[in-house]
């Protein structure tokens, strides 16, 4: 939300409940024709699909600026679709404008309801009137509990064009301009026996080349789409390669212990012979480090290879994030392991661990019970991480160790 005209472009959903009924509410770009924004006929056809898809239609109007020659044409577009039709006079913030918003009855659209968005007033008439239209009861949030991925990553790596494949349609606005993506679009995906929202993100660039406030605000709800997912699917413009963004979107994820998978987009257009992947893989699980567990792709959003491996890749890293190995078995292998390379001695003082169990948290999680684990240093919690990772799998998810007094 900004106080510039033309910043939503893509349609957003939400849920709300009024009176014990619950409902979906879709936002949608402002319906113009003859500007010369790049993106109008694009977002026109957004609208259209959000008045198809919809119940009940709010024709939202402005009552400081009062009736215009747009809001007649969008009136005629509203008079062939056979939908009720609230005319919504919103800014009446105050007595006057109330009264002013009397003008948009010369529409012929039946009643009109002035709003203020900004202190809510006339909202509750309007909603009391607009539930009367659902005929049957929703079962309140559809999405809640299903799993969440977010394709985050660069400006123009290709993320919307990747969304729209999936769903099959032109869910979100693809241009090749940067920056085309300004908020998080969430999509709910049902196909091949998968079921999960699917996010889409606004370009996340470096802090210094960030110029306008819509940017600004459009990278933060990128990174909120980071904290509010369980998976992100990290796409890589791979012409362009691996670079320092990447590595900060990654380390944003791994701060806030998401799942992770890499997606190298644009694969088709790299100039590569039969070792080419081999090659980046090994310099990436460089790059990456102690985060060289995540699972790396090589795709094409534009030929569609590997696509649909992404999204398998995704969801066993959900599955991952949930997997539980029993405490005996955990015991009797990690033990095994401690025994034959125990941690090194410090200061005279010999370490024991005894016991090992996976905590009953969100994100995988092992603790060691020890004698003195202030003792235990980093590279051998690295070492016992990946032994842990080569028995038990966990590809793309941040595992937890924690060392406790026995």
């Amino acid at each position: 939300m900004d106080d510039e005209a033309g910043v939503t472009r893509d349609r957003h959903y939400g849920y709300g409940e009024w009176i014990g009924k619950n409902y979906t509410v879709i936002d949608t770009g402002g319906y113009v024709t003859g500007s010369e924004d790049t993106f109008e006929s694009a977002i026109r056809e957004q609208v259209k699909e959000a008045i198809d898809e919809a119940t009940v239609i709010l024709f939202m109007v402005d009552s400081h600026t009062g009736l215009t020659g747009m809001d007649k044409d969008f009136a005629n577009i509203l008079r062939e679709v056979k939908k009720p039709v609230f005319i919504v006079a919103n800014k009446a913030d105050n007595t006057e404008y109330s009264f002013q918003s009397a003008e948009f009855y010369e529409l012929g659209m039946g009643e009109v309801y002035p709003v203020s968005s900004a202190n809510g007033s006339g909202t509750g008439d309007l909603l009391d009137e607009v539930v009367k239209e659902f005929q049957t009861e929703d079962e309140g949030n559809p999405d809640e509990g299903v799993p969440r991925i977010a394709v985050v990553g660069r400006p123009n790596a290709g993320k919307s064009s990747f969304v729209n494949l999936l769903l099959g349609k032109e869910r979100n606005i693809v241009t090749d301009i940067a920056g085309t993506t300004r908020d998080s679009i969430n999509s709910r995906y049902k196909a091949f026996g998968k079921d999960f929202i699917l996010t889409d993100t606004a370009g996340i660039r470096r802090k210094s080349r960030v110029k306008e406030n819509i940017e600004f605000y459009s990278v933060m709800r990128a990174i909120q789409s980071i904290q509010d997912c369980d998976v992100c699917i990290l796409m890589v413009d791979a012409t362009r390669g691996f670079e320092a963004q990447d590595m900060s979107i990654l380390s944003l994820a791994n701060k806030y212990k998401k799942g992770v998978v890499i997606m190298m987009n644009k694969w088709d257009l790299v100039e590569k012979d039969h070792k080419t992947a081999v090659k980046i893989q090994k310099g990436l699980k460089e790059k990456l480090g102690p985060l060289g567990y995540i699972p790396v792709l090589f795709t094409s959003v534009l030929t569609k290879q590997r696509v649909l491996k992404t999204v398998e890749e995704a969801i066993q890293v959900f599955e991952n994030r949930s997997k539980r190995i029993p405490t005996s078995e955990l015991n009797e292998f990690m033990l095994k392991v401690i025994e034959s390379y125990p941690p090194p001695a410090t200061k005279g003082k010999h370490i024991k661990i005894k016991y090992v169990t996976q905590l009953p948290t969100k994100v995988p999680s092992i603790a060691f019970f020890c004698n003195l684990p202030q003792y235990i240093k980093e590279p051998y919690q690295r070492f016992l991480e990946n032994r842990f990772r080569e028995e038990y799998g966990f590809e793309g998810v941040p595992i937890n160790m924690f060392f406790r007094q026995k």
